[in-house]
């Protein structure tokens, strides 16, 4: 497994380069802060569901102080009701556990889950929001506004590379014994098996975290995490046109890390706070009308064409699941059937 997520990262990593990357990156220490890439860090940015990694921060705050607990079950209210997807579309007056909610939050995304948590939290979502900006303040998080917990569309929703790196080493730093919940591939509620958006999670060596976000106007953004040697990086990338690109470029900013971070040690002693200031507009930019997707624009993601190796494996596995198969008496009743869907 080593192996094969370590080829396929060389892969993404000549992939990466080249193309072009579309908006702001940062890559950089997770422990110490050492910035070992730079681009656009100051640039304004619509986080779309990168949002949710301050909401699970100030859930974990609420956690410490006994404001809530994990076993404590919160409601679905009308207004977590209504949001868009993706959400867990509970009906209104279900409950469940903060525990459940949360996870849903950080692995599912789910944006009912987030008002749900604001709203047992906060009193309310607009007391919660204020409770969000007061702590990205705190945080050194100047560039940032918050006005919702889940990252839907809002002009005035927005943040920097920068920013969200000072947010990614507080929410790690501060609340390491949660951990294990941004390496979550998955999650089971009732029957339902919930997957991870985060697809570097699967293929990338020493992948453990964090968290991704896409809106039209963002692009797809993620903060990926990575650790090897006892050495844990983090790459905010942002406003890329695909899914594919999200991953490839977060992959080739982590990679690039690990194979130089002795050579960056030696030439620069720059971290997240002290890096210079880049270049940057007073707005938010927009790629709308490049991202691939056809809510946005009409536009689709190109499917992934299969190697010829795939194919066979493929082939390979479909036979052995018909042969054995076969051998079952009861094979493709309908009952059997049917009971396979259900589950």
């Amino acid at each position: 497994m080593v192996v094969r997520k370590t080829a396929i990262a060389l892969a993404l990593m000549l992939g990466w380069m080249g193309s072009a990357a579309a908006g702001p990156a940062l890559l950089f220490d997770a422990a110490n802060g050492r910035v070992l890439y730079a681009e656009e860090q100051d640039q304004p940015w619509h986080p779309a569901s990168l949002t949710k990694i301050m909401t699970a921060y100030l859930v974990f705050e609420a956690l410490k102080t006994n404001t809530i607990t994990l076993e404590q079950k919160i409601p679905v209210s009308a207004n977590a009701h209504a949001q868009p997807p993706s959400k867990l579309g509970l009906p209104v007056g279900a409950e469940i556990t903060v525990n459940l909610a949360l996870k849903a939050l950080i692995v599912k995304s789910a944006n009912d889950a987030a008002v749900m948590l604001a709203e047992a939290i906060g009193g309310s979502e607009e007391a919660f929001v204020r409770s969000m900006n007061a702590t990205a303040l705190r945080l050194g998080m100047t560039q940032t506004r918050f006005v919702n917990p889940h990252g839907l569309p809002a002009p005035e929703q927005v943040t920097t590379a920068r920013d969200l790196a000072r947010l990614t080493r507080a929410v790690l730093t501060d609340y390491s014994d949660r951990s294990e919940l941004w390496t979550m591939p998955d999650m089971q509620i009732g029957r339902r098996r919930l997957r991870t958006h985060n697809g570097l999670l699967r293929t990338y060596e020493g992948a453990d975290g964090l968290k991704t976000g896409f809106i039209c106007d963002s692009g797809f953004n993620v903060v990926a995490t990575a650790t090897r040697d006892n050495r844990r990086l983090a790459a905010v990338v942002l406003g890329e046109y695909t899914s594919r690109d999200r991953s490839l470029r977060a992959a080739s900013l982590l990679e690039h890390g690990f194979r130089n971070y002795g050579w960056k040690e030696l030439f620069s002693n720059a971290t997240v706070d002290s890096v210079p200031v880049s270049a940057e507009t007073s707005t938010p930019r927009s790629v709308r009308e490049l991202v691939m997707s056809f809510a946005c624009n009409g536009k689709r993601q190109a499917r992934a064409v299969p190697t010829k190796g795939q194919k066979k494996a493929r082939a390979k596995k479909r036979a052995t699941a018909k042969a054995d198969a076969a051998k079952r008496p009861e094979a493709g009743s309908a009952s059997e059937t049917a009971a396979a869907k259900s589950n």
